[in-house]
């Protein structure tokens, strides 16, 4: 059997990605199960964390978020049988690829996965609902009647979480890095049939780097600002010291401080995020709060592992019930899974790329 994986032969160097022949997995232990996989979305690693929590290797297991049948389970495991459909994240510290056939996992990472709901779509939508409930329920309560900023919105991230803060009764604006980002935004309706009313109350297309994000939130909100805003990296330094295109069309810290509400949220995915006293001061007067924005975090405590499971349950109802919509492109095969995991890597990749087994 052979298994992806990534090597960085040192820190800050570009990551290599290979397929390595695997011995056969270890006996099947007390709480494992020997999951059959048959789709595993890709996703950025972060190798920087990886080395503050020190949990750099030398050959680094790629593809953790799998759907798959399962094959075999420990003595004490007692949620799982012999094919049963599952589906997970494996944790950061696994020794396991999720691009490999046969893989281990322990019975705590893994749900049922719904009858309805196919291998690709369910591998495929795990990690970003993980990341919406995490942002709009854990650190933001959404609720009816609340308005919701989510930078940009045609990203499978940020369609997943514009699905969940709708379907919760929200109000939402979007931002749209493109003409194509601006159409699919404005093309999102809700599950229901007979229902025409678009997802995304307002699309704010930021592409020309003419119009004001904050302007234009104040605007819909009357003047009072949005209640929960859901960044996708900000813009830290003036424009001249920003040298990239894309962090060009990125708000300034100071217009998401101005355009947040009384008692706003604004869940930050920067983790660089600076503050100055005068930030500071205009948050307090607001009584606002900033939290960032860290989906590992259910897997480096074992403390939240009945919450996490139940996450993964709901987003797999919401699934099964076609609430969730993700934006996929279309399954890869595994052979081609070395390049598709280059393009994601190097962020290069703008819909969710899933190997089909």
């Amino acid at each position: 059997m052979k298994a992806l994986y990534g090597q960085q032969n040192s820190p800050g160097e570009e990551i290599t990605f290979v397929f390595q022949e695997r011995e056969n997995l270890p006996p099947t232990g007390d709480n494992d199960v020997k999951v059959q996989v048959r789709a595993c979305a890709l996703s950025w690693i972060d190798t920087k964390l990886l080395s503050e929590i020190k949990l750099e290797k030398e050959l680094l297991p790629v593809g953790r978020e799998i759907s798959g049948v399962v094959l075999e389970v420990g003595r004490k495991v007692t949620f799982f049988q012999p094919d049963d459909e599952v589906v997970g994240i494996l944790p950061l510290d696994s020794e396991e690829s999720g691009l490999c056939e046969v893989i281990l996992v322990h019975e705590h990472y893994l749900v049922h996965k719904p009858e309805k709901v196919c291998w690709v779509e369910a591998a495929g939508t795990v990690r970003d609902g993980v990341r919406a409930y995490t942002a709009l329920h854990y650190l933001s309560q959404v609720s009816p009647g609340k308005t919701v900023l989510i930078m940009d919105g045609a990203s499978p991230f940020g369609t997943i979480a514009i699905q969940l803060a709708q379907h919760r009764g929200a109000k939402v604006i979007s931002t749209a890095y493109s003409l194509e980002d601006k159409q699919h935004l404005e093309r999102l309706r809700p599950p229901v049939e007979g229902v025409r009313q678009p997802l995304v109350a307002r699309v704010i297309d930021v592409s020309n780097g003419k119009i004001d994000v904050a302007e234009s939130c104040l605007e819909e909100t009357g003047g009072l600002g949005v209640d929960i805003v859901l960044d996708a990296g900000v813009k830290l330094y003036s424009a001249e010291d920003e040298s990239t295109s894309k962090s060009q069309l990125l708000p300034h810290k100071h217009d998401i401080i101005t355009l947040l509400g009384v008692g706003g949220h604004w869940i930050t995915t920067e983790k660089n995020l600076q503050l100055d006293p005068p930030d500071s001061h205009s948050l307090f007067l607001k009584g606002a709060t900033v939290s960032f924005l860290n989906d590992e975090i259910w897997n480096l405590s074992n403390v939240q592992q009945g919450k996490y499971l139940s996450i993964l349950e709901d987003i797999m109802e919401k699934l099964s019930s076609s609430i969730f919509r993700p934006q996929l492109d279309e399954p890869i095969p595994l052979y081609e899974a070395k390049v598709s995991m280059e393009i994601v890597q190097k962020h290069q990749a703008r819909k969710r790329q899933v190997i089909q087994f």
